[in-house]
């Protein structure tokens, strides 16, 4: 495959990449850069140099994953450059190409998947009550704790629709939505690229000896508590 005539096909990189002039502006506006390793500049720098090995390294680097994709960037360039759009299709083309277990915050999108994708398809929702808890989100305090066992009293008292085939907060999806949210999935795209993490992951796994299995499994554990230990 050749990696940069790849990207080049992107309708995001054909919108994101006009003509940097490497002025830093996107970097001094950008929420990540202020807090990480990150400079958003660089990486346009670097594309538009185009060499092969360039895009290689960075579809194998951790630095496409820090991007928020708020695209604060997007309104000062005054080139009108996108640096968020040439960082979707970056992301996009790693993912497609299975570069994306090269790094370790690459590896973690099997975690994003098996938690807000699959939960978009099993609940219609990216955040679903029943699957927060203080095991994954410690930071949600003992309050959660309690919240969560007596949910759902207190959200038929806050007037919720928790679990009830009715309009309102946290109802149950009809499984007609369901199905459409997963024919959308499937005519996009998204139901090809879910398969394609989880097959990229699986042999990642198998290469570093971690079991492999579905849901949160010894991987997923090595993924999302790995930095941690």
């Amino acid at each position: 495959m050749e990696f940069l005539k790849e990207l080049q096909k992107d309708i995001r990189y054909i919108e994101g990449l006009h003509a940097c002039i490497n002025c830093g502006t996107c970097t001094a506006i950008c929420p990540a850069a202020a807090v990480s390793d990150y400079d958003p500049r660089i990486i346009v720098d670097t594309v538009q140099r185009a060499t092969e090995m360039d895009i290689i390294q960075l579809l194998k680097s951790d630095t496409i994953w820090y991007c928020g994709e708020c695209l604060s960037c997007k309104t000062r360039c005054p080139r009108d450059n996108t640096p968020g759009y040439i960082i979707q299709a970056l992301r996009a083309l790693s993912i497609e190409t299975g570069l994306f277990v090269e790094s370790r915050q690459g590896q973690k999108q099997l975690a994003i998947k098996r938690t807000v994708g699959d939960h978009i398809l099993q609940y219609g929702y990216c955040v679903y009550i029943d699957e927060v808890n203080t095991d994954m989100y410690p930071e949600q305090g003992p309050v959660w704790d309690w919240l969560s066992q007596n949910r759902a009293h207190i959200l038929e008292r806050l007037g919720a629709s928790y679990k009830k085939e009715q309009s309102g907060t946290l109802r149950n999806t009809s499984a007609e939505s369901l199905n459409d949210l997963r024919r959308i999935f499937e005519e996009t795209g998204g139901t090809q690229r879910f398969d394609k993490i989880e097959k990229h992951s699986a042999q990642k796994a198998d290469e570093l000896g971690i079991e492999f299995q579905t849901g949160k499994d010894k991987y997923f554990d090595y993924l999302y508590e790995g930095d941690q230990k």
